[in-house]
């Protein structure tokens, strides 16, 4: 009774880990970028807001209109002034008032959560502007004018064009697409790797080797957007009948999922189907 309880716990345990931990992971990931966009992205747009809203709103509503934590009174005023640093006691009124109403828009932000999306909405929109603006011949020709001034300061030229082929890469127009999974002997004879095929290699490297070479990336466990390029002669590669999808599952888990094991989605039916011991 007892072993058969440990065997089924374990394998009961084993189907929970297995079906929940990709979701898990996944959501984690997810929650860990929302809130690196939101504190880098949207907070400093966020207080690049308030700063416009402070400027925008005297000049649009009238004296009788403002909005309560627009308005300071003397009261407030006089004890601000008392609380100030011995350093900003010669600060004038109106740059503590502006100090005051800064903090008061503060307060008011943070009591209605939904207005802290204004960031997020306002990068969605810029991006999608700057998209349209620079799809055009005229924006496109001002953005790589203005590349060019760019990239001819010391230590941006250095990393910038890196940083815009691994950006091209993944977002851009004419990605460099992965075309076919190769079987390819390496590092040495016998021992087979799974490449993926990127396209044909350097004129200098076909010359040298006196065939058509074929450029190969070798993605690395379990890391599989990491890796290095070889270059192979083309009838030394093998065609493999395998989607990207695949390979990459394979590679991943160190070859411990094949193209042959049983899906995520097809673990719990396939788990029941076993036999219990």
């Amino acid at each position: 009774m007892s072993e058969s309880f440990t065997s089924d716990f374990k394998r009961f345990f084993g189907r929970g880990l297995a079906i929940l931990l990709p979701t898990a992971v996944t959501l984690w990931l997810l929650w860990q970028a929302f809130g690196f966009i939101y504190s880098t992205v949207a907070q400093p747009i966020n207080s690049a807001t308030r700063f416009g809203v402070l400027w925008v709103v005297p000049q649009v509503l009238d004296d009788d209109k403002l909005p309560e934590w627009f308005n300071v009174t003397d009261d407030e005023l006089l004890q601000a002034r008392s609380g100030l640093e011995l350093r900003e006691a010669d600060m004038t009124d109106a740059a503590l008032k502006h100090r005051l109403r800064a903090g008061y828009l503060t307060d008011f932000w943070e009591k209605h959560w939904y207005l802290n999306l204004t960031g997020l909405f306002i990068a969605i929109m810029l991006i999608y502007l700057a998209g349209v603006l620079l799809g055009n011949y005229v924006g496109r020709s001002l953005y790589q004018t203005v590349e060019r001034l760019i990239t001819q300061v010391p230590g941006f030229k250095q990393v910038y064009p890196h940083v815009k082929q691994v950006v091209d890469l993944i977002l851009g127009d004419r990605k460099m697409a992965f075309s076919q999974v190769v079987l390819v002997e390496y590092p040495s004879k016998e021992i087979w790797t799974i490449g993926f095929l990127t396209g044909h290699s350097m004129r200098d490297i076909d010359e040298h080797a006196g065939a058509q070479v074929v450029s190969v990336f070798i993605p690395t466990s379990p890391t599989p957007f990491t890796g290095f390029t070889i270059n192979v002669p083309e009838d030394k590669t093998v065609k493999m009948d395998m989607t990207m999808e695949e390979a990459l599952r394979f590679v991943i888990t160190a070859g411990v999922l094949t193209p042959d094991s049983p899906k995520p989605g097809e673990l719990a039916k396939s788990s029941d189907e076993k036999p219990s011991s």
